[in-house]
This record gives structure tokens, sequence and C-alpha cells, in this order.
């Protein structure tokens, strides 16, 4: 629905502004994600922690940026290093 007051319209365009941003960052979360499993499968311990790490900053940083909350972020940091650490066990 098109707004007609200054500040619905200020409103709809930053709400544009950020799910473009969003959209961004979730998409690269996705890849960054992906990759690490990928890391993970190959079962190289080094390779592993230095893709976490990345994993980690990628995960942080949209957290700060509210695209998701910071306890979300913090458990699926939680859960991957789990896995790294496992591998590492493994190995």
């Amino acid at each position: 629905m098109a707004e007609r007051s200054k500040s619905g319209i200020k409103r709809q365009r930053q709400n544009l502004k950020r799910r473009e941003r969003n959209t961004a960052v979730k998409s690269d979360l996705k890849t960054q994600l992906k990759k690490f499993e990928s890391v993970l499968e190959s079962k190289d311990v080094n390779a592993a922690q230095q893709a976490l790490r990345e994993t980690e900053t990628k995960l942080r940083k949209a957290a700060s940026k509210g695209v998701m909350k910071k306890k979300t972020a913090s458990r699926k940091v939680s859960r991957l290093s789990k896995r790294v650490s496992a591998l590492s066990t493994e190995a």
C-alpha cells in the first residue's frame, strides 16, 4: 500500500534499503556456511579452523547489524565450533 504522508514515504524508503541489505547479508551467510560445510567434509583441521573464524566473523557482524538476533548467531557459532573440535579430536 502506497504511503501518502512524508514520514510514511521515508519509512517505506528505509524498509526497502534494510530489506536489500538483509537479503544480501543472509545470502552471503548461506554461501559462507556452505563453504564451511565443504571444508568440514574434507576433514582438514587447519582449514576447518580458518573457515570457522571467517564464518564466526560474518555471523557476529550479521547479528550486530540486526539481520539476526545475537543469541541466534552465538548458538550457530557454538554448534559450528563443536563440530570443528570434534573433527580435531577425531584426527
